[in-house]
């Protein structure tokens, strides 16, 4: 497929809708949050940052979805096969969170003493990032949670793409930074995971107005294989991609682009989704042949009549091939994650 690149320029046009549709590697487009038509309460806006490596992972989330927003920390153990996650609500934030209109600055910075939480992501010079965040009354042992970590963009270029949907006023912008070099720590009580050479992280920045039902399909992987920093972007279901996908391969430094990608989730019992079972990733091209062996399966479901949002977030092993201008990288039983997300939102 032809993939159309992103030219530099506002992102939205006089009627609050995409100028033009694509990909690129870094934000050419400028989002300006009071050029959106929709109303406030449809406006969705997050930083998502996972940090992780064999065995242990921190997902963090800073939402601002207009009619509620949400602070998140979630802690998994690969090795124990658990997670703990905490999450915090406030209803019609219709953008007062103020988070930044890119990712290259300003900082996120939010905190209630009462409720004991105060998450800190703040852009430093040049490709480093600090990421702090407290919280007490973690998990069913109601402990103490902090995190301090450092991350650093080991690649030159990241995924972006706008997509339109098939609504007026509708659009997301998004952003991935993969393959962040993390060094820090996270404490649980008195249990202390340390953040070393071998972990990475990605940033989700997320900017737009969604419609109200959606799923999509999204794979993230950032580690070291072999001495090599690999990673790649992997994802479809959502919105028209006809001008581009989201589907990008990270390589020692470099950003290589891909065309389509298909997860094959397994059947299980009544035609339900097996999560738990293999998956294979597969492309028309026969450019992308991975196998992807879970290891554990963040599922949670939240449904509260008109809003809802199911989601399995699965962690587990990748290994395989990515072949690219004719050169085949091979993923050695990498830590990853694959995920299927469901909305009424």
């Amino acid at each position: 497929m032809a993939q159309h690149q992103l030219t530099p320029g506002p992102l939205l046009d006089e009627q609050g809708n995409l100028v033009e549709a694509g990909y690129a590697t870094s934000l050419v487009k400028a989002y300006n949050r009071a050029a959106i038509k929709a109303p406030a309460w449809r406006i969705k806006e997050w930083d998502y940052y996972y940090i992780g490596n064999q065995k242990f992972g921190l997902a963090l989330t800073v939402a601002d979805n207009g009619y509620h927003s949400l602070y998140s920390i979630t802690v998994l153990d690969f090795e124990k096969k658990t997670d703990i996650t905490k999450s915090i609500m406030d209803w019609f934030t219709l953008g007062k969170i103020g988070l930044p209109s890119t990712s290259m600055m300003g900082d996120v910075n939010v905190s209630d003493e009462k409720r004991g939480f105060s998450f800190s992501f703040v852009k430093l010079d040049g490709k480093k990032r600090r990421l702090t965040v407290n919280c007490k009354d973690f998990g069913k042992k109601k402990e103490f949670f902090h995190c301090d970590v450092y991350l650093e963009e080991t690649v030159d270029g990241s995924m972006v793409i706008a997509t339109p949907f098939k609504k007026k006023a509708h659009f997301y912008y998004n952003q991935k930074i993969n393959c962040m070099s993390a060094r820090g720590y996270m404490k649980v009580g008195d249990t202390s995971y340390d953040f070393l050479h071998d972990s990475y992280a990605v940033l989700d920045w997320g900017r737009g107005v969604w419609t109200y039902k959606n799923t999509w399909y999204w794979s993230s992987l950032n580690t070291i294989d072999n001495g090599h920093v690999i990673g790649w972007n992997l994802g479809y279901g959502f919105g028209d991609t006809s001008a581009a996908s989201e589907n990008m391969f990270f390589f020692d430094g470099k950003a290589y682009k891909l065309e389509d990608v298909k997860m094959d989730i397994p059947l299980g019992d009544f035609g339900k989704d097996d999560f738990m079972a293999p998956w294979t990733f597969r492309s028309e091209k026969g450019d992308i042949k991975l196998v992807f062996t879970p290891v554990y399966d963040r599922h949670s479901d939240t449904n509260a009549l008109l809003i809802r949002s199911n989601q399995h977030q699965v962690f587990g092993l990748f290994s395989g091939t990515i072949e690219i201008d004719g050169q085949i990288h091979e993923i050695h039983q990498r830590m990853g994650f694959a995920e299927k997300v469901y909305n009424r939102w």
